[in-house]
């Protein structure tokens, strides 16, 4: 497989100079197109800073980083956020849908954003939120939809405009076992039937055995 995400000496500082606390430490990652890599670690060592900063979310404090042979310093923010909207998509473990949006609204947005007319936006989500097994709850709303159908929702507006690859931080964490594997397998679908590459960060080990590979992010750095 050729290769889609590319770190090289990644790393992430906050705060003043005093007071500066290193999240990411010379860290370096290579991301083939269409795997599945999983990252664990426990809370608080960065795993959502590497997330952000791998999907153009958030910039490293140093180091570079590539998508696709692309290199994100080399981007002004326009071009950043057409790489995001056209070639990434993302999935939080809070969904963050629009409340006063029907599931149908709130995953034609990511392709009207993009320039899509209502009528392409509309049949793409459609055909989306059936592949996630919604096609019975397009004209819900977030609140009228469980936690699982919820995030389903959320997994098809990332994936709406056929990026490239998912970004997932913690997409289950806040779901019961079952409807936790229910979404695992929405994901995992997706990824043999499309090529979608994903990149996890999760505590649930389960996701781990199915993943192609699984790193550890302890002390700023990732280790087999």
């Amino acid at each position: 497989m050729s290769e889609l995400i590319r770190a090289e000496g990644v790393s992430k500082e906050y705060g003043a100079a005093d007071r500066r606390l290193t999240v990411l430490r010379d860290l370096s990652l290579t991301v083939r197109a269409g795997e599945k890599l999983v990252v664990v670690g426990q809370s608080g060592v960065g795993k959502s800073t590497l997330l952000h900063v791998l999907g153009a979310l958030d910039q490293p404090s140093a180091g570079r980083i590539w998508f696709d042979g692309t290199l994100l310093s080399s981007l002004d923010e326009r071009g950043l956020a057409a790489l995001r909207n056209r070639e990434i998509g993302f999935v939080f473990q809070f969904h963050h849908l629009l409340p006063d949006f029907t599931a149908l609204e709130n995953v034609m947005m990511p392709a009207l954003i993009g320039g899509a007319d209502r009528t392409t936006a509309s049949r793409a989500a459609t055909e989306i939120l059936a592949d996630v097994g919604l096609s019975e709850r397009l004209d819900h709303k977030p609140g009228e939809l469980s936690g699982g159908e919820q995030q389903r929702v959320a997994i098809a507006r990332a994936v709406v405009g056929k990026p490239r690859a998912v970004l997932a931080d913690e997409p289950t964490g806040n779901l019961d076992p079952v409807t936790a594997e229910e979404v695992h397998g929405v994901l995992l679908r997706l990824n043999e039937r499309s090529g979608i590459t994903l990149v996890v960060v999760t505590h649930n080990e389960r996701l781990e055995e199915l993943a192609d590979r699984t790193l550890r992010l302890e002390d700023g750095c990732l280790v087999e």
